[in-house]
């Protein structure tokens, strides 16, 4: 490529000139392509060690006038063939203009100009993106691609020096970081290491230091283990890996590929060797621990953060902490954790002023509310900035500044002090009607209600409350039950939600309801299991209004739908809050707090359970090892965590639990479990059985009471366990509690975060290998492969499909995989991806005939005609290629030249005359059937077939001729070809005069069968030839085109582009071979011959149609083969998948593929007809034959 002209003071200095004139010098670097010697092997490794640029770009072309002893580079090249293109434009556009000037400073500023003019050109058709990534790195992002065989779509994030260990031996070199791959390269002294490994292969991802490995990161996946070290920043390395790997296992878990942020802000200042998608994922990580911490939505940006004090009017101090300002909030978290919190979405400003700045309160600002709340910041580095900012997101924001009449709507009572966060009505389903607990004071609840209006008056009430640690004290006491639900709200961010959507909950329950769906049934089973023992739900009324929550959040997100369990959380938010605050309190519970718990295989409770059991082995060790060899910890914590405790201790104790869930997160669910198990560790340890262990932690969780409750306890399914002789004790609820966070409070959020990503890689992981466990169970009846084998094939599918996710067209890929289908049909496959598992597997080789059976192939197996076919077919297709007999491997190629493998309706119609599509449509016409049709068909669809021989139709002589080319092609690589040849050529002549036999006997019909089913080359020949010409044209036409297949050669190789070099590849045998001698029926067979084919060319193809009547039969063919040894030999011959797949998987060169080779559904083809008119036709984005695709 062209380069901004640079000086060069040594041209010869580890460079070699190849070619030369007065004003240019083309030189390419030592140690690259031949020789080089022990000089070569220094420099390739410097190369390499230093990151130059001559190792993506070892040729050069450099500018120099006369004696002069600086040079100039103009243009550099990864390939001779790249830097010979621009020699040659040098020499052709610059040499005669050169030789006019008289000074040599004209002549090099002239070039210097005329290069620079080209390099923007070039850049003005450049896509503008890239220009985002500095030089340095698109140089590294070239060498990556040159080095792996990565396409244009494989993005670089970013690239580090480092070791790799292989064995006891490091190998310094570089390791680059993309979208879907960890890749090293290394080059010492004539050794080179390569390594690619997928991000969706990793199972697990860890740092560590050892004497071996000092300070090193772990890359294991299901084969082997790598470990790198020696990094200047191994944290930052570390982050963007796990990051990255993440991605990876989202993409393996709901099909979402990673898609760039475009709307970023550009950079103040250039980065260094920063890319644009490594600066998207460091803001996307901020994003994620912004929203964490403040419980916002996933629609939240961080715009940016501050140092900063705030003013507490209840502590009279300033708290030292960060104010973060994204697109809707303004908060404050103190730098001494749970000091001071704070919330402020802009909704709620009225004013933001800059106050005087004073020694004692420097560059303050303040900050009011509509519920006459006033915050008052300081200490603020660029405050002028900062409120333009927050002005120009106040400006986007509704029911700001300018709607100040809007705010009210919400509010029950009109007094400042009341906030618009409250309920604006109590909920539904209520406890008010219950008969109170005997043991219960209201005196009790009077005072907790009290203390919470104290806190409400100190620090303020509604979403802009002052969050501190008394805060907590007052949730761990237990909320008042007149409170419960808006505090819920308040905490978990569901009330800025509510806010925010006004009226979308009423607008789903009036789309959902009334729609069948797999959810909607579900729901309606779960329905009277929640929680019937409570009064609430024993009746129309609580289960109605059940019903439309949950419906309208399957109906939210049909990705989550509906999972049991979520009918009890789901009944417990209905008795404190009012049926749309339940709504937008679940989706906070599905979407933030408790994220993949509730899909279709439970990830996040999985995740979690991994979790509690790495943080069982670190605080109870001796507990662990015992409970492990039970078996217990796994089949208890699932319910535990997915029903926050409600479905295994009593109601009125798990709803404290919940509160403080809300308010503290997932950490409280982790420490109340090890603190039950802490308590009951002399009777587990005790335990032979896991039926025992169960039971004691039963019946201790069903004695966990609460004496504070307002309601009478409701009586427990544990209750059963309890012996009424000796009863075990009670467990005071607020005990357990405290207990937990004496025992177990240390844990903090983010370290459980850093262990729910090596539980999250593991368990998605581990969910992948049981789906290809299920799938190859499912089939191995039904195929001859071993299950080894199976599973090897199924790795190679699966990895098809996630490379389409990868670089073909993302809607596509993700419509071709759904987790909530089983396992058999979660990953497809299109006919281009086939194409190539075919080329890389099959054991019949066809040159450049190979794409065109393949393609047949796949049109045979994709029997629903969805364009996409799975494991289960794609076997089917090669089990009878290795494991069939001659026989079956005979039918399956006789299948191959038949429709619909041969070719499909719509291309059959396309090969007619417009004016008999008329004539073609009536009898593609069907009437209407009744239901006891479809009922007929359904009950023919159950019954086992088991197809015949003799079922099999009739092959017409051009498939016959079409089949003939077929093993031609096949025999071609074969070490017994000529023997083969003389087999199939005597075969051939065989079945020709069976044929013609045949037909004498179906004469009399010949004019009916012609007009049912008319020839291809009808619209071309009107007048039919007699029977002893056709038979005779028939015979030669067979021997011609056999003979012509024969000879075919792939197309020789000239310097010419790579895009001449595809169109001559893009012809196979078929197209070549029917060009001058036979009609067919394909496609894109009709688009090559068409556009190429001279008048006399038609002539003789006219000349030559097959015959219509001439027909054979499958026992025919088979019976002919059985007269030939050299053919039975070759179809009764064993191969061996394993080489194949071996060969499969070390083949690291990636195959590129094209953006509409993936596009699903019809395209438009220009076909130009023989009198120069173009007609449109559409084509299935399936491999046509004739066609060589690129990928």
């Amino acid at each position: 490529m062209w380069i901004t002209p640079e000086e060069v003071l040594m041209a010869n200095a580890l460079w070699v000139s190849e070619r030369a004139n007065p004003y240019f010098i083309l030189q390419r670097r030592k140690g690259h392509g031949r020789g080089g010697g022990i000089t070569g092997l220094l420099v390739g490794t410097l190369d390499v060690v230093l990151d130059s640029s001559a190792r993506v770009a070892p040729y050069r072309i450099l500018h120099q006038t006369g004696e002069s002893q600086i040079f100039w580079n103009i243009a550099c090249g990864s390939s001779r063939k790249e830097i010979t293109e621009h020699w040659e434009w040098l020499e052709t556009n610059l040499l005669q203009t050169l030789s006019i000037f008289d000074n040599d400073d004209d002549i090099t500023t002239f070039v210097k100009g005329k290069i620079q003019g080209i390099i923007a050109e070039e850049n003005k058709s450049g896509k503008p993106q890239e220009d985002e990534d500095p030089g340095k790195f698109r140089e590294a992002e070239l060498k990556m691609r040159k080095l792996f065989g990565m396409p244009e779509e494989e993005k670089l994030v970013n690239y580090y020096p480092c070791s790799y260990w292989k064995g006891r031996v490091p190998r310094q070199g570089w390791i680059y970081l993309s979208i879907n791959h960890i890749c090293f390269y290394s080059f010492l002294l004539g050794k080179e290491v390569s390594l690619v490994v997928q991000w969706t292969d990793v199972t697990q991802l860890d740092k560590n230091a050892t004497l071996v490995f000092p300070e090193s990161i772990r890359v294991s996946t299901r084969d082997t283990e790598h470990f790198f070290s020696m990094f200047l920043n191994i944290n930052e390395t570390f982050k963007l890996m796990e990051q990255l790997a993440n991605i990876a296992m989202r993409q393996l878990l709901d099909n979402e590929s990673f898609a760039a942020d475009r709307s970023l802000p550009k950079p103040c200042k250039t980065l260094k060797n920063v890319s644009a998608l490594k600066r998207d994922l460091d803001a996307r990580a901020k994003n994620e621990r912004y929203r964490a911490l403040f419980r916002l939505t996933q629609d939240e940006r961080l715009d940016g953060h501050t140092d900063c004090t705030l003013w507490t009017p209840f502590a009279k101090m300033h708290v030292v902490g960060q104010m973060f300002v994204s697109n809707n909030y303004i908060c404050f978290a103190s730098r001494e954790e749970d000091l001071c919190q704070l919330i402020i979405p802009l909704r709620e400003v009225t004013i933001v002023e800059k106050a005087d700045s004073s020694s004692v309160l420097p560059s303050p600002l303040s900050i009011s509310t509509k519920n006459k709340m006033t915050f008052l910041f300081a200490n603020l580095k660029d405050r002028d900035f900062l409120v333009q900012r927050i002005s120009d997101f106040l400006q986007r924001t509704p029911d700001s500044i300018t709607h100040f009449h809007i705010c009210h709507c919400f509010q029950e009572n009109p007094s400042p002090s009341t906030p618009p966060s409250l309920p604006p009505s109590p909920p539904v389903l209520g406890l008010g009607e219950m008969p109170q607990n005997q043991h219960y004071s209201p005196s009790l609840e009077k005072m907790k209600e009290e203390s919470w209006n104290i806190h409400f008056f100190e620090f303020g009430r509604g979403v802009c409350m002052y969050r501190t640690s008394k805060t907590r004290e007052l949730v761990l006491n237990g909320i008042p039950e007149s409170l419960r639900g808006e505090l819920w709200l308040l905490f978990s961010g569901a009330q800025n939600e509510m806010a925010t959507h006004p009226g979308y909950y009423g607008s789903l329950v009036e789309q959902a309801m009334g729609k069948c769906t797999l959810a909607t049934e579900e729901i309606e089973r779960d329905l009277h299991r929640s929680m019937p023992e409570h009064h609430a739900f024993q009746n129309e009324i609580g289960i109605a209004a059940l019903r439309r929550v949950l419906t309208a959040y399957a109906y939210r997100n049909p990705s989550i739908g509906y999972c049991q369990a979520m009918n009890i959380v789901t009944s417990v938010l209905l008795l404190y809050c009012t049926e749309e605050e339940a709504f937008w309190l679940l989706v906070a519970l599905c979407e933030r707090m408790l994220p993949d718990y509730y899909n279709t295989r439970v990830v996040g409770a999985l995740v979690d359970q991994g979790v509690f059991e790495e943080l069982t082995r670190e605080c109870l060790p001796l507990l662990y090892e015992h409970m492990q060899d039970l078996g217990v910890i796994s089949t208890i914590s699932l319910s535990w965590f997915l029903t926050l405790f409600l479905s295994v201790m009593p109601f009125d104790s798990a709803v404290l639990l919940v509160d403080c869930f809300f308010y503290e997160g997932i950490k409280v669910i982790f420490q109340v479990a090890l603190a039950v198990l802490h308590a009951n560790m002399d009777q587990l340890l005790s335990c032979s059985d896991e039926g025992e262990a169960m039971t004691i932690l039963g019946r201790y969780l069903d004695n966990v009471v609460n004496k504070q409750t307002v309601s009478p306890p409701i009586p427990h399914l544990h209750a059963l366990l309890t012996s009424g002789n000796n009863p075990p004790p009670e467990i005071d609820v607020f005990e357990l509690i405290k207990a937990s966070y004496e025992k177990f409070g240390s844990l903090r959020a983010d370290v459980i975060e850093q262990m729910r990503f090596k539980q999250r890689l593991k368990v998605i992981q581990s969910l992948e290998d049981t789906a290809k466990r299920s799938v190859v169970r499912a089939i191995m009846t039904e195929s001859a492969f071993t299950i080894e084998e199976l599973e090897e094939l199924y790795v190679l599918f699966k990895a098809k499909h996630i490379m389409s996710c990868y670089w073909g067209a993302s809607s596509s890929a993700a419509e071709r995989h759904d987790p909530s289908l089983p396992y058999l049909e979660q990953y497809r496959i299109d006919c281009g991806q086939l194409v190539q598992l075919f080329s890389a597997l099959a054991p019949w080789s066809c040159g450049l005939h190979t794409n065109t059976l393949s393609s047949r192939l796949f049109r045979l197996l994709d029997q629903n005609k969805d364009s996409l076919i799975n494991f289960k077919e794609f076997v089917t297709g090669l089990s009878g290629m290795y494991h069939g007999d001659m026989t079956e491997k005979l039918k399956l190629l006789y299948k191959l030249h038949l429709p619909p493998g041969m070719f499909t309706v719509i291309e059959t119609l396309l090969t007619r005359p417009w004016k008999e599509y008329n004539s073609c449509l009536v009898f593609l016409e069907e009437k209407p059937k009744d239901y006891k049709y479809y009922l007929r068909m359904w009950a023919k669809e159950k019954e086992p077939k088991k197809e015949s021989i003799k079922d099999l139709p009739r092959m017409n002589q051009e498939q016959f001729i079409e089949m003939c080319k077929t093993l031609y092609n096949m025999f071609s690589e074969d070490p017994m070809e000529q023997e083969l040849y003389h087999g199939i050529a005597t075969v051939a002549s065989l079945l020709l005069h069976i044929g013609e036999v045949g037909k004498k006997f179906t004469n009399n019909g010949s004019k009916k069968t012609e007009a049912q089913l008319p020839s291809a080359g009808d619209a071309l020949q009107p007048e039919r030839e007699d029977s002893s010409g056709e038979g005779g044209s028939g015979q030669s036409l067979v021997s011609k085109a056999l003979a012509e297949a024969q000879l075919e050669t792939p197309p020789p190789t000239t310097a010419g582009s790579d895009e001449e070099a595809k169109d001559d590849t893009s012809v196979s045998s078929y197209s070549v071979v029917s060009a001058g001698s036979l009609q067919c029926e394909d496609i894109a067979d009709d688009t090559v011959l068409i556009g190429c084919m001279s008048g006399d060319a038609v002539d003789r193809r006219r000349g030559s149609a097959p015959d219509a009547d001439w027909s054979i039969t499958f026992e025919q063919v088979l019976a002919s083969f059985l007269t030939e040894t050299s053919l039975v030999d070759y179809f009764e011959k064993k191969h061996d998948i394993q080489s194949k797949m071996t060969a499969c998987k070390s083949l690291r060169a990636v195959e590129r593929q094209t953006s509409t080779s993936s596009s699903v559904g019809w395209k438009t083809i220009m076909q130009p007809h023989s009198d120069g008119q173009t007609a449109t036709s559409p084509a299935s984005h399936c491999c046509q034959e004739g066609t060589t695709c690129s990928y």
